[in-house]
């Protein structure tokens, strides 16, 4: 198998009731799994990697604020549309449910583990 491009999808903000300290936890989780991923020869992404800085940019001043809101599903959907596959990690999250749903529609693989993902071959990985 080729290197893939795989969106995590997982809890970012879910459960934690706007506390940054929970907040960080489910991103370090996101991480990880994403460390996973590469380790596995695939390059992974992370929408809140590209939605955050790109909300900051654009004037946002707290994460739930409606600039923040207008960034991060949809630059999930948009990453999804480039991605070869999504990995969905546990935990309640109904953006990641959202992105699990979109994947499907656009008939892309979901993994329910690293595990799951077969090995990259090839000269990047």
């Amino acid at each position: 198998m080729s290197p893939q491009l795989i969106l995590i999808a997982g809890p970012y903000r879910s459960g934690t009731q706007g506390d940054p300290e929970r907040i960080a936890l489910n991103l370090k989780r996101l991480e990880q799994s994403a460390l996973q991923v590469y380790r596995r020869g695939h390059m992974p992404m992370i929408g809140e990697w590209v939605a955050l800085p790109l909300a900051a940019v654009a004037g946002s001043q707290a994460l739930d604020d409606a600039i923040s809101e207008a960034f991060l599903y949809p630059v999930a959907a948009r990453l999804i549309e480039q991605c070869d596959a999504v990995l969905r990690i546990e935990g309640e999250s109904t953006g990641a449910d959202n992105d699990v749903r979109l994947a499907r529609q656009l008939g892309k693989p979901v993994h329910w583990s690293v595990d799951d993902i077969p090995a990259a071959h090839g000269p990047s990985s």
